[in-house]
């Protein structure tokens, strides 16, 4: 499937990637490559045919021998549950209609039969039939290789880290908006990278409504959606003044900060306003590395935001946050930072709260630090999309005049709405599930 993909790709405008850890190509774009071999194994006819099954009522499973020597036990109410049957599985909504209250947890299988090494049916103890087809089963395969694969193929986890040394990746607006191979390049860059430039758009209000229909919509908050960075007098968002922001994430105070940020550069300053960004999971590994104690703090104490105002609407919001958060593996899958909108309320003992700065204190320095930080200018028409979640950004101070002199123009979209987008455009251009 991969040897398509890169095929396909090669017949655009973009280009490749480099191999290692950091260092990307100007104007370099990222197919979505998968690191196992496995699943385009599967799809052959060898692997996903079934030389035996069987199904020990003993082990509550039915075992699936493959011609190609692998084994596959899956479980029996599994099974039961998935009935691919017009009874049990609503095809046209893609969704279950077995109700759960009906499934018996201890079921086994009555009969198995093998059709053609294609398909296998099962007949249950109420004579209920289900089918389930070779290629339909090897991709749901129990193993964890198996398993870990099928989450590689679903959520793309991949992740090319940078510091100082990106060559920000480009592409121009109009392929984005009618090029569906440059769509799904500029989304899996973006899901790897964390940060993409889109180039060439009209210096005019209204292209990131445009970008938000090419992925599907933008996410409404209380800022609207859309809004408009600039100077502006009595200020309800330090981004509406001309001062320095620091590295930030925008929306920690939100229970799920937006996933995506667009940033469309309308108007630039003559001098100053530079922006800068940083990858705040490679920071964070960093820090790891370094203080590991420091990285503890930072990713079990929940830190108090609020934002308060009238926009959109009036607004009053509070929220708790751990600004390294991570997973049930330990890893690293949103920072949560803003200083501006980090609170007086700080709900900790007092002998942890100098820890805690100290702590915050060391993750900042390397947030700044010369060897992680990238600096850039926009240019009217330039948008950059980047990863709200991973990638920090911030900006120089800039000079104010008697008219606007700095505007910019900023959206959201979830990562749920993001991801969608990009799978089926995989489907589309690569004429694959």
């Amino acid at each position: 499937m991969w040897r398509l993909a890169a095929h396909v790709l090669r017949g655009t405008k973009v280009h490749a990637v480099l191999q290692d850890r950091s260092v990307l190509t100007t104007a370099t774009l990222l197919p979505c490559r998968r690191r196992g071999t496995a699943r385009g194994a599967h799809s052959s006819d060898m692997s996903t045919a079934i030389q035996k099954v069987e199904a020990p009522d003993a082990e509550h499973l039915v075992r699936v021998h493959w011609e190609d020597g692998s084994e596959s036990r899956y479980p029996c109410v599994w099974l039961r549950d998935n009935c691919q049957c017009p009874d049990c599985f609503l095809s046209s909504a893609k969704a279950r209609r077995l109700l759960f209250e009906d499934l018996d947890v201890d079921i086994v299988a009555k009969e198995v039969t093998l059709t053609d090494r294609k398909k296998i049916s099962i007949t249950w103890p109420d004579e209920h039939t289900s089918e389930y087809e070779a290629e339909w089963l090897k991709k749901r395969c129990f193993s964890e290789a198996a398993r870990a694969e099928m989450q590689e193929d679903l959520f793309l986890p991949e992740r090319q880290y940078w510091g100082s040394d990106l060559q920000l990746p480009k592409i121009p607006f109009e392929e984005i908006m009618y090029n569906d191979r440059s769509a799904y390049q500029w989304l899996c860059t973006l899901k790897k990278v964390g940060i993409v430039l889109i180039t060439g758009a009209a210096a005019r209000q209204g292209e990131l409504v445009k970008l938000g229909h090419r992925i599907g919509f933008l996410r409404l908050t209380f800022y609207g959606p859309t809004w408009q960075v600039q100077d502006k007098a009595d200020a309800n968002n330090v981004a509406y003044t001309t001062g320095k922001l620091c590295f930030h994430t925008d929306y920690p105070v939100l229970q799920h900060p937006p996933g995506v940020q667009f940033l469309h550069c309308i108007k630039q300053t003559a001098a100053g306003g530079e922006s800068k960004v940083v990858d705040g999971f490679h920071v964070s590994n960093k820090l790891k590395q370094q203080n590991p104690q420091a990285y503890q703090i930072l990713s079990s104490t929940a830190v108090d935001y609020t934002d308060v105002g009238v926009d959109y609407c009036d607004f009053a919001v509070q929220c708790k946050q751990r600004i390294i958060d991570v997973d049930y593996r330990g890893q690293v899958v949103r920072i949560n930072y803003n200083n501006a909108t980090r609170d007086t309320v700080f709900d900790i003992p007092a002998e942890k709260v100098r820890p805690f700065y100290a702590a915050l204190k060391e993750f900042d320095d390397l947030l700044n630090s010369r060897e992680h930080k990238f600096t850039y200018q926009l240019k009217p028409g330039d948008i950059v999309t980047f990863d709200n979640w991973r990638v920090l950004h911030g900006r120089q101070s800039f000079q104010s005049g008697s008219e606007v002199t700095r505007h910019l123009e900023g959206a959201y979209a979830d990562w749920d709405v993001v991801m969608s987008r990009l799978r089926l455009l995989r489907k589309r251009v690569l004429n694959r599930d």
